[in-house]
């Protein structure tokens, strides 16, 4: 069933001179089985969001549903709610306390009271799942790489067998192969688990790359919701927006000036810019 907000609102210092509007009048549909994209400047209302998707924060206004049911309602279970509906923060310093991996990672099944036995093999398969070293499961979380660490963190949740899983801002600060790393993992899990996935991310390049569909936030409010190639169709109102256009749309923009008049200016990613670019130079040969 699909994870709905319905014309959500939310206030931070709500009835003081200090009001910040976070969120306004956003209504989303997040159906089951889906890549997700969410992505905007800083400021601009992406994580405040995806925390209103697991039930961290409650809207000032408006109704959010998973399976057709109001989160807030008083009889609904936020325990099993956080079960289904997984977030992996951008920082994994901020999930990671327990004195081991292995231990840390058995923290959320644990907590759903199944026995001691499905908790050890939940967790050891969430760790296989991610792909992280045996020497590594009963090591400090915090002796790890970065990158070990969000995989440790994703681990964590996983074990959880979420329908849903959120990642914000899940490649901060990883080099260009620990990003591709982290990227790949995330779109097996989707593709192995079934799960629907909500990426948060300021790398035009890697939405492109990844999802079905893209959400752009600004200023609290949904600016554009489609798939890649019509969002970065608006290359000049997403720059207006402090944001950009992956940069092999660029390259194609930047041939059209040159003289490619014929050139493909909604290529999105890497492997469609090969295919045009051979396209273009086969069609100057004849």
């Amino acid at each position: 069933m699909a994870l709905i907000l319905d014309h959500v609102t939310y206030e931070y210092g709500g009835g003081t001179e200090l009001t910040v509007r976070a969120l306004n009048d956003v209504s989303l549909v997040i159906p089951d089985g889906q890549f997700i994209g969410l992505i905007g400047h800083t400021g601009s209302g992406k994580s405040t969001l995806v925390q209103h998707l697991n039930g961290l924060l409650a809207p000032t206004s408006g109704h959010i549903y998973y399976n057709g049911e109001d989160i807030h309602d008083k009889d609904f279970s936020k325990k099993k709610l956080r079960s289904k509906v997984g977030l992996v923060f951008q920082y994994p310093e901020h999930q990671l306390f327990e004195t081991d991996v292995f231990t840390d990672v058995c923290f959320g099944p644990k907590n759903l009271g199944l026995d001691k036995k499905e908790v050890q093999l939940r967790a050891f398969w969430a760790l296989k799942q991610v792909g992280l070293p045996d020497d590594c499961f009963y090591q400090p979380p915090f002796d790890l790489s970065g990158g070990q660490k969000r995989r440790a963190a994703i681990a964590g949740v996983l074990a959880m067998k979420p329908e849903v899983l959120i990642l914000d801002e899940p490649t901060a600060g990883l080099d260009p192969k620990g990003r591709d790393e982290i990227l790949d993992l995330v779109a097996s899990l989707k593709e192995e688990n079934g799960m629907t996935v909500v990426l948060v991310s300021h790398s035009m390049d890697d939405v492109a790359e990844y999802v079905d569909r893209i959400v752009v936030m600004n200023k609290g409010s949904v600016c554009f919701d489609d798939v890649p190639k019509q969002v970065f169709g608006h290359k000049e109102e997403l720059e207006s927006m402090g944001l950009s256009v992956p940069q092999v749309t660029d390259i194609m923009h930047a041939l059209k000036k040159a003289g490619w008049q014929s050139v493909d200016t909604t290529v999105t990613t890497l492997e469609e810019a090969k295919k045009e670019i051979l396209k273009q130079l086969h069609k100057r040969e004849e």
